[in-house]
């Protein structure tokens, strides 16, 4: 199989679908690998790291989605390379399609079989290929939050850490998941005041086992997200429905009743938010301000570290896609895990979520991934 590798066009988006070490994995399974010129430069990937590893270097775009068998991205397809798709051809990335109506109804016409990172499982229900960029973004939210609690930066001018003889801040993180989790450890790691909101009473019970009593561990309820958002100086959104679009978990009327010159970070951006007042920003231009409250929404935040992103990402993503490589979409229907990823084939959605949110308002028809594949 030709494995297509082209350069993220995405705002500051510095990640690529495969390192060099990647693509050797891929030839030594006898697959042919062409990466857009200097696709992984911004990272330290060199075009000479990529022809070591047996990879060909090609100069545009264009030449990739017209050759290659297989796509292998970071990120969504933006409108001009979702154009670029073809029927027969796999596309396998970060899809996120449940909030995005125009990429779902491009991929419809493109016809492409597109699988998405977010939705391939694992035998434990967990989402293996969602789990590193949500380990690196909840590991941001800190350092973010931190960040724009400054003064200088719009924030009430606190110190999460606290020193001594002054509390610390306080953090609300609302989910506990692998993202709520990162995002604890760092801050407590910070010195914080941690509460972790759940709706999961097993999952509050592990995290009271791991975190060994150093966070609040509280049911969440509307009650609860109103009562410790107003005394939080961070909140972190960290839910996930998977393909689903996020739901709103911090109203407006929340938001108001919050702190002047408090923060919040929607890791949730990218399923379209779980706060009310959330619009996708950029790691250009990262923040915005409504009701005193300072909002980061940035939708890719691991591009904001992208050589470590790319790294993780690809230890993950590898096995799969050497399989897709290697047996085509027959892979899929070997693996029940890797067939949980398959979002849209041939112009239907294949991933019921993501027809409950789009099918209707597209006029898209839903068919069982198995039958689409099979069919």
């Amino acid at each position: 199989m030709l494995i297509g590798v082209p350069k993220e066009i995405k705002n500051h988006e510095y990640r690529i679908g495969l390192t060099p070490a990647a693509v050797r994995e891929y030839v030594e399974n006898g697959h042919d690998v062409i990466v857009e010129n200097n696709g992984g430069a911004a990272i330290g990937f060199t075009n000479e790291q990529y022809t070591e590893a047996g990879a060909s270097i090609v100069d545009t775009p264009e030449e990739i989605f017209e050759r290659a068998d297989m796509i292998v991205k970071v990120k969504e397809p933006q409108p001009n390379e979702c154009k670029m798709l073809r029927e027969g051809q796999i596309l396998y990335t970060f899809l996120h399609l449940a909030p995005d109506p125009t990429q779902t109804e491009l991929l419809g016409k493109a016809g492409c079989t597109a699988i998405a990172y977010e939705t391939v499982t694992d035998n434990r229900n967990g989402l293996p290929l969602l789990a590193p960029m949500s380990e690196v973004a909840g590991r941001m939210s800190i350092q973010a939050g931190a960040h724009y609690l400054e003064k200088a930066h719009g924030g009430s001018g606190t110190l999460l850490g606290g020193v001594p003889g002054v509390a610390p801040g306080k953090v609300l993180i609302i989910g506990g998941g692998v993202v709520g989790t990162n995002a604890a450890k760092m801050a407590i790691g910070l010195g914080a005041e941690v509460t972790i909101l759940d709706r999961s009473l097993p999952r509050l019970r592990e995290l009271d086992d791991i975190f060994a009593g150093r966070v609040q561990t509280v049911y969440s309820t509307v009650d609860a997200i109103d009562k410790y958002s107003r005394e939080a100086d961070l909140v972190v959104g960290a839910v996930l429905i998977p393909g689903a679009a996020a739901p709103k978990l911090l109203t407006r009327e929340n938001i108001k009743k919050m702190k002047p010159g408090s923060v919040l970070v929607d890791v949730a951006i990218d399923q379209g938010g779980c706060f009310e007042t959330s619009k996708a920003t950029t790691h250009q231009d990262p923040v915005y301000v409504i009701d005193d409250v300072v909002h980061y929404c940035v939708a890719n935040m691991p591009g904001g570290v992208a050589r470590t992103s790319t790294i993780a990402l690809n230890n993950a993503t590898l096995p799969y896609g050497i399989a897709l490589a290697n047996k085509g979409v027959k892979a899929m229907l070997e693996n029940d895990h890797l067939l949980k990823g398959l979002n849209m084939h041939k112009g239907k959605i294949t991933y019921k979520a993501i027809h409950d949110d789009l099918g209707e308002q597209l006029g898209l028809d839903y068919q069982d991934p198995r039958e689409a594949l099979q069919g």
